[in-house]
């Protein structure tokens, strides 16, 4: 009898091992290294296995429970395996929808692996790093102007940003549509309502009641971040705006009338916004298409803050640049 594996959603391992980090348990990482065709996740999918579960996936649902068994006998064993699925695989019963062949690295973890250690350090602290591991050796280190190759043979690299965060500014149904459905995408979200409920909306999200542009500040916008102004107090609203445009958020955007986009252009520019931010500014907000109801628009909004930031990230994977060179060497382990 099947069941729904609904761990095979979580993309992103670093919370995870925040777990596993806390209770210095054994596990065991898998990365899809290479492929030879065709796939449906991209080099540097991984997946994370302990005992009892096994989140991520790595071939749309055909090899993962096999990959969680090695995971769990290279854990018994402390000897990495690199697997190979599809064509050029041993396991002749183990068939890949897409055709294609495809190469996984299996690696025993320790909690108190300070690779490990370095790479939720640089998570919590929002700076990106570079995690390379030949399956017994790992290392973290700053990403450079040039990335090493994903994989050559022996070791791969795989580049680690900051996760995705969304900073919303209001508090009406538009907003709280959009809050929720970027926490259920898996994006940080950062709540800004001035002078609002003492309690936010909804758990594990970030909150702030001060004035929006304050709360900019105290956050601190860097490139991973998106600013979208959902609400209608206008002086607030351009004062917020002016300071996003300024900042190093890749994504900022506003709600409201095309009609009126000019005379918030001017007012901004009074603010010192410069005519290249200006033109960046994605107003009004979101994929167009959509429509108006709160549920649409919040849909319009996710979709056009996400495509922006994995677009991005895929043209830097694809040039094996790295998006940040900027990282000081005191955040990462060598």
């Amino acid at each position: 009898m099947s069941r729904w594996h609904l761990a095979a959603q979580v993309d992103d391992i670093r919370p995870l091992l925040m777990d596993v980090r806390a209770t210095n348990a054994a596990c065991a990482i898998a990365t899809l290294v290479e492929t030879s065709g065709p796939a449906p996740r991209e080099i540097g999918a991984q997946m994370l296995i302990t005992a009892d579960e096994h989140w991520g996936y790595l071939s749309g649902g055909c090899i993962e429970a096999d990959v969680a068994r090695h995971g769990r006998e290279v854990m018994a064993s402390a000897e990495p395996r690199l697997l190979r699925y599809g064509e050029g695989s041993p396991w002749i019963d183990i068939q890949l929808a897409c055709g294609t062949g495809i190469s996984v690295l299996v690696e025993p973890v320790s909690g108190d692996d300070p690779a490990v250690a370095a790479l939720l350090d640089a998570y919590a602290a929002r700076t990106p790093v570079l995690w390379s591991s030949d399956g017994r050796t790992r290392r973290v280190t700053p990403p450079s102007a040039g990335l090493p190759p994903l994989w050559d043979g022996k070791q791969y690299a795989r580049l680690c940003e900051p996760v995705l965060r969304l900073v919303l500014i209001g508090e009406d149904a538009t907003a709280m549509a959009s809050a929720a459905l970027a926490q259920q995408s898996g994006i940080e979200v950062i709540l800004i309502t001035p002078n609002g409920p003492e309690q936010p909306p909804f758990a594990d999200i970030g909150y702030h009641r001060t004035a929006a542009a304050d709360a900019l500040d105290a956050i601190g916008l860097d490139r991973w971040t998106a600013v979208a102004v959902m609400s209608h107090d206008r002086e607030d609203d351009e004062r917020a705006l002016a300071r996003a445009l300024k900042s190093d958020a890749f994504y900022v955007g506003a709600i409201g009338a095309r009609a009126r986009l000019a005379m918030r252009q001017e007012r901004l520019r009074d603010h010192g916004v410069s005519e290249d931010r200006l033109a960046q500014m994605h107003a009004p907000i979101g994929l167009q298409g959509f429509g108006k109801a709160p549920r649409d628009i919040a849909l319009s909004l996710v979709a056009d803050v996400a495509r922006d930031f994995h677009a991005r990230s895929a043209a830097a994977r694809s040039s094996r640049e790295s998006m940040s060179s900027t990282a000081p060497v005191s955040a990462v382990s060598r």
